[in-house]
């Protein structure tokens, strides 16, 4: 049985002191409830350092939102894989369709993001999805494949355990159109049977396939029910303590 696994990327909001209020509700929201779920917060960079303090000894992990493929050098702006260690990060979100769409990021910088995080025993937290363009011209299939074969490349059956992949119709995010549970689920069950045909049916039947785009309380519940879809990917609905814990009830 795959655990569900509920992060929130809170994106570029919240200063520090904003970040503390917010964990410090998550925490105690989740206190003295058994949660049956792996729980991730990923806050701005800034804040990473003070939230790996708060979320010690608890079960929250923490991730980033984003890294470089480059140990050091002259990378005016970028953070690497050891730096995010160094602050205490467990995952990092690679490949979100904001960095590929705003920022330019293409499947191969991914793939060298996936395997540089991978290196450092950072887990990845590896994001695909399709446009409304795509979508209403019937590739999304064809977009998903190409974006996890080439994201993956080069990845080991090893290595690919200790991926997180996200399925984020690009659609989805931030609009508040969601995808419907069956729409998900066809596609979360079409990376499953990709990952079986690129690795092998244990790793599929094991590897979390996590599910972004406007989740919120009202709808968590209906879409983490589904067969393949094993957590959520939560953007604004993580940035309030009370709906991002009624997702993590959900799982």
């Amino acid at each position: 049985m795959r655990k569900k696994v509920i992060a929130g990327n809170w994106k570029m909001n919240n200063d520090l002191s904003q970040s503390v209020n917010l964990i410090s509700e998550i925490k105690n929201a989740v206190a003295g409830n058994a949660v049956n779920a792996e729980i991730i917060v990923c806050p701005p960079f800034i804040s990473l350092e003070t939230a790996s303090a708060l979320v010690k000894g608890t079960n929250i992990k923490l991730g980033a939102q984003n890294m470089y493929f480059e140990e050091n050098g002259a990378y005016t702006g970028e953070i690497s894989a050891s730096m995010l260690k160094s602050v205490g990060c467990d995952y990092v979100i690679l490949g979100h369709s904001e960095r590929r769409a705003i920022f330019g990021e293409t499947d191969e910088i991914i793939n060298k993001k996936n395997k540089k995080a991978l290196s450092a025993d950072l887990l990845p937290i590896f994001c695909v999805g399709e446009t409304l363009e795509q979508r209403e011209n019937d590739i999304t299939k064809k977009v998903i494949e190409d974006q996890v074969r080439k994201g993956l490349s080069g990845i080991s059956e090893e290595e690919i355990k200790s991926i997180i992949i996200a399925y984020e119709p690009v659609w989805a995010i931030g609009t508040g159109k969601t995808a419907t549970p069956q729409q998900a689920q066809d596609v979360h069950e079409f990376i499953r049977n990709l990952i079986k045909e690129m690795y092998s049916s244990k790793i599929a039947e094991n590897i979390i396939i996590q599910y972004g785009g406007s989740v919120k309380p009202d709808n968590a519940e209906t879409l983490l029910s589904q067969p393949d879809i094993d957590g959520a990917l939560v953007g604004g609905a993580c940035l309030k303590a009370d709906s991002f814990f009624e997702i993590i009830k959900s799982a």
